[in-house]
């Protein structure tokens, strides 16, 4: 049975000033991945926006943290349920 279909997902859009790499969007992506709950995560350079989607039990401040493990500064700009 497919459990992963029964909890609703969030999907926040963060700015993460600093990134200038590929390397810079990888570490950011990996610290957030490690995150149980977390469904997809994908960062654009050029705009310094990372895209999480995770359940409803991973805390946006959780990803913050994450992020700020990379040595960056995340700030939520966008936000909406799935």
């Amino acid at each position: 049975m497919f459990f992963n279909f029964v909890f609703a997902s969030n999907i926040s859009i963060i700015k993460v000033e600093g990134m200038h790499c590929p390397l810079c969007t990888t570490a950011v992506k990996k610290a957030i991945k490690q995150l149980e709950g977390v469904e997809k995560v994908s960062a654009i350079l050029n705009t310094k926006e990372v895209t999480v989607i995770y359940e409803e039990k991973v805390k946006l401040e959780d990803i913050l943290t994450a992020i700020k493990t990379t040595s960056y500064e995340g700030v939520e700009i966008s936000s909406q349920k799935q």
